[in-house]
């Protein structure tokens, strides 16, 4: 497909004139090939280093689907299933209602565990260790459930960080090894990693907050106990590595990460989320444009991410911006990048 790319850049140019976004890169995958990928901007307004492709950002919660594959990876090896009750694997996850002992995998997957939501990431006093996430699992026992265990949906991070520990605890690996060996080396993600401390300086970028221009933050939003619902770090070319896989039912160059069952339950439709789409395992499904789309969004303090597949026309666009998306609203970009992807004209 021989298509322009200019109306997207100019659009990206228009928005950093305003000086409140820092940088943006940007990934589409058109008819199962990679067709674009390239940064805009800075990696930090104090250092004037600019993005590129390879430039690596903070993905927030589009690492959620990441955690769901390793989940399905386990499944196929017969170390679990979706309906086995969490407590079955991680005997100290405890929430101060005696409900908790019904909430299984599938119902943390799909948002519907009644679990509540993160109120504090704590960015500010990260805990870098290998003992963070159980210890965060742990102190889970205070808090309640907001409803009854399949019932409803209703979004959860501490979710998905329980169901990081159990991954480590299944596997026998701590969940950023488990990741990184099962699932970014063999996709040929070498740049990607959940481990702050694994990205190399010149690829590093900074988060930016402000509400009139954009200001380095003074918090990065990493925490090791946050690792399965938000520490990815990725960039545009790794984000299209991912998109082509999922395009492909876990097929990439060779490697295989899934099954192609496997996959299609991760993409199944199991609980409406009340806002017109439904969720999958970790995934949305909603359409654009009267396009069948799965998706995930993104953001933490100083950074926005967005991912989305059209599997139908094996399309893709990975959006990835170190501003947040109370500073600068990267929808309308997201939206353009999906039209070019998809071959179709504004409407």
């Amino acid at each position: 497909m021989s298509q322009s790319f200019a109306p997207l850049e100019l659009m990206i140019h228009e928005a950093l004139a305003t000086a409140k976004m820092a940088g943006i890169a940007i990934g589409i995958v058109q008819e199962n090939a990679i067709a674009y990928s390239k940064g805009f901007g800075v990696r930090s307004i104090a250092t004037g280093e600019l993005v590129t492709a390879e430039s690596l950002f903070h993905m927030a919660s589009v690492s959620k689907p990441f955690s769901a594959t390793a989940i399905m990876q386990l499944v196929e090896q017969g170390k679990l299933t979706l309906d086995d009750r969490v407590c079955d694997h991680l005997p100290y996850f405890q929430l101060a209602d005696e409900r908790h002992h019904a909430i299984t995998i599938r119902q943390m997957l799909t948002h519907t565990s009644g679990m509540p939501d993160t109120e504090d990431y704590a960015w500010d006093k990260p805990e870098t260790d290998e003992e963070a996430l159980e210890r965060y699992v742990r102190s889970l026992a205070h808090e309640p459930l907001r409803s009854t265990p399949g019932e409803a949906f209703a979004y959860s991070n501490i979710a998905y960080e329980v169901l990081g520990d159990l991954i480590a605890k299944v596997s026998g690996m701590s969940f950023e090894q488990y990741m990184k060996s099962q699932i970014l080396d063999p996709l040929g993600m070498h740049h990607s990693t959940f481990l702050r401390s694994e990205v190399p300086a010149h690829l590093a970028t900074t988060p930016h907050v402000g509400t009139e221009r954009a200001e380095v933050s003074a918090v990065y939003p990493y925490n090791r106990c946050h690792a399965p619902s938000s520490t990815l770090h990725s960039n545009a070319m790794d984000g299209c590595r991912w998109a082509l896989a999922n395009l492909n039912e876990g097929q990439l160059e060779g490697a295989s990460i899934l099954s192609s069952a496997s996959v299609e339950s991760l993409f199944g439709r199991y609980h409406a989320t009340g806002e017109g789409d439904f969720i999958g395992l970790s995934w949305f499904h909603a359409d654009y444009r009267g396009y069948p789309r799965i998706s995930h969004g993104g953001g933490d303090t100083g950074y926005a991410s967005y991912l989305a597949l059209f599997p139908r026309e094996k399309a893709a666009v990975v959006v990835m911006a170190n501003s947040d998306w109370e500073l600068y609203d990267i929808g309308p970009i997201i939206d353009k990048a999906m039209d070019l992807a998809l071959g179709i004209d504004d409407k």
